[in-house]
Formats: C-alpha cells, structure tokens, sequence
C-alpha cells in the first residue's frame, strides 16, 4: 500500500524517537557496567582519556547518570488549614511571591449542565460579576486568610498562576477571557480574548482553562474547553504559535491545565480527556525542536488529568474522578516518560501548586459545599 509522504515522514521519525529512546534506557540501565568497563570512576564529571570526560566518550554525547537524581515525595500535612473556611468551588491555586498558597474560588457560582449554552455562551451574564472576593492569600502555617480581593471582577473563575514578579494570571471561563493583573488591582494590565465572545480565531478565546508563565516573559494559554489548543505569546501579548500546528503530530482533548519545565525547555498540558500528560517543547530558548513529537506519559492508572505543578525536572500531577481508577497524585518524570511515585488520597481535586521557597505542595478540590470545597497542604520530603 502507498502512503502520501508525509506519514512516511513521520513514520521515519516515529521510528528514530524510539530506537532514541530505547538507547537512552539502555544506556541508563548499563551505566555502570559502561564505567567499570573502561575503568574510571562512576562520577561522569571525573575526566578521563585527558580532556574528554566518561560523558562524551567515543565521540559521542551520553546521557548525563541520574541514578542519585530523587524527586521529594509529598506527605500530608494534618489539621492543616486550623479553621476551616466557607470557599465556594476551589478552581485554583498558586504560590505569591512570599510563599503564600492563594486560592482563586467561585464563592456563591456553580458551574453546571445549565451555566451555558450549546454555543458556549455563558446563561448568566445578568446576574453580573460575583459580589464577593475571589481571591485570598493564606497563611503557609496556619492556613488562616491573610488578605483577600478580586470582587466584582470575575464570572467564573478557573485558572490563576502568580509569576515571579507577582503578577497574577487568570482565566474565567464565561467571560472566555484570560488577564494579567497586578495583586489588589481592579484594571488587567493585559487582556486576550473578547469579553462574552467565544471563539477560534486568534483574537478569541472558548473556556480557556489555564495560564503558564516563562522567567523571559513569554506566557502560554490553554485555550482548554471549545478549542483544544495551547497559544503562546510573548511579554506584550503577541501570539508567537498555536500548539499544536501542521504538522506537528498531537491532539489535545480538554487541556485543562499547564506548567513550565524551564531547564528541560518543556511545557506539560494535563491533556484531561486523553488521560496523560503531554510535554512539547516550549521553544524558550530557540524554535529548534518544536513540533516534534512530545514526550508523554500515559499509563493505566491515570485516569482523566485535571492538575500538573512542575518541580526541576519532574511534575507532580492529580487525576479526577475516572471509572474505578483511585484519585489520587502521581509523580511524574517526563525524560524517561513514566509515572515514578504515587501519593495522597482525594475525592475530585481540581489544580495543584508548588512552593519551592518551603518545599509545600497544595491541592485543591472542588465540591458541593464549603466542606469538600477544601486545599490541602503537603510538605516535600
């Protein structure tokens, strides 16, 4: 049978990223024996031969050893926040620039089978913007409320990244818009998308879901519900690239939430509907490598991805509800693309956060009432 060239373009490649990485396992695995062999230390930064290192023997560059390479797992801090609190539906969190956990809720709104339309439109714009604040900062220790804002601001809140200048970025999935705001402000400093108007064209957005934000300022937005796509812009809100785009090879299912893994030059989208996780290049540093085919993880365990917090090389990950599958988080390491630890135990965990400042993790899930509207802390260990 003849296949038009470009499947037999992407079969050829298909076939070169596995041969790569059944090498890269390979050599993981053997890494010792490689060392032993040619009797130098299994320190790869040691040179040997003069000049040239174990690392880039032969003329070739190996896989730097991560054998002592450990990710923290989380454990549950207990009674942590002391008193509980009436949010109304948990969206999101983040981490400020102080370490403080904040989360982003839809306090007296919730989003059900009627909140919109066939043609994504949001039922309820009479009602006008929730009255109360969306926004609080918490107390890492105690969990009390620190400080609070965003009223009269949002319709229905889901996403929120703090940078690290303290910029927060939002999302709001009726208003298909997603901001950038100063902390306490009532003004964006940036908008995209039209207020009320969904839509697919580049000046549009539909639900979008999640917002990840580069140390250069580029910024990435999963345009998660309507569009299934992720768009990056630069720091004045130019679209730089649509992810993904002819002819990369992926297809997204509700990308329901995003984190950066700057030193990998990774984006990582918990691709909700296709039960995985999913790292393209970013192209933070230079365009080579994007589009091709991204590292992914998706193992039988997994179940729908609502949530994904990067952490050096790896990412922490919780699933939601998913046929029997447990809800529950995942650790995950992209290189080697599997799931290396699993951890907590959950009832419908929405997004998650990391505080590298502290070493704490923060899940947050959504429910009914104020009582499985709840965060939860860990500490990394």
């Amino acid at each position: 049978m003849d296949y038009p060239e470009e499947h037999m373009a992407l079969n050829d490649r298909f076939y070169v990223d596995v041969r790569a990485l059944l090498l890269k396992r390979h050599l993981k695995q053997n890494l010792e024996e490689v060392y032993e062999f040619i009797n130098v230390k299994t320190d790869p930064k040691e040179e040997v031969f003069g000049e040239q290192s174990a690392s880039t023997i032969f003329g070739e560059t190996l896989v730097e050893p991560e054998l002592h390479e450990r990710v923290p797992t989380p454990v549950l801090v207990e009674n942590w926040p002391k008193l509980s609190h009436k949010f109304g539906q948990l969206t999101a969190v983040s981490i400020d620039t102080q370490g403080n956990p904040v989360i982003f809720h839809r306090a007296d709104r919730i989003w059900d089978a009627n909140t919109f339309n066939d043609s994504h439109i949001y039922h309820m714009i009479e009602y006008g913007p929730i009255k109360e604040k969306t926004i609080y900062v918490l107390d890492p220790k105690t969990g009390s409320i620190i400080s609070g804002w965003g009223e009269n601001l949002f319709y229905m809140p889901h996403g929120m990244t703090i940078d690290t200048h303290g910029n927060y970025w939002i999302t709001d999935v009726a208003m298909h818009q997603a901001f950038k705001f100063k902390a306490n402000e009532d003004k964006p400093q940036l908008v995209i998308g039209k207020r009320f108007r969904p839509g697919s064209s580049v000046k549009h957005l539909c639900k979008p879901t999640s917002i990840a934000v580069a140390t250069t300022g580029e910024f990435f937005v999963a345009d998660g519900y309507c569009n299934q796509r992720i768009l990056k812009f630069n720091a004045a809100g130019r679209l730089l690239r649509t992810i993904p785009q002819p002819p990369e090879f992926l297809s997204l299912q509700v990308p329901h939430a995003i984190t950066l893994l700057e030193q990998l030059d990774l984006l990582c989208i918990a691709d909700r509907e296709n039960m995985r996780v999913v790292c393209p290049k970013a192209g933070l540093r230079s365009s080579q490598g994007e589009g091709q085919p991204a590292a992914t993880i998706q193992e039988p365990d997994f179940g729908r991805v609502f949530g994904v917090a990067s952490y050096g090389h790896f990412v922490y990950a919780v699933n939601g509800p998913t046929s029997m599958l447990p809800v529950r988080g995942f650790t995950l390491d992209p290189r080697s693309e599997t799931i290396i630890g699993h951890w907590g135990d959950f009832k419908n965990p929405h997004s998650i956060a990391v505080s590298l400042n502290d070493s704490a993790l923060y899940v947050t899930e959504i429910g009914t009432n104020h009582q499985t509207n709840r965060i939860w802390k860990y500490v990394l260990v």
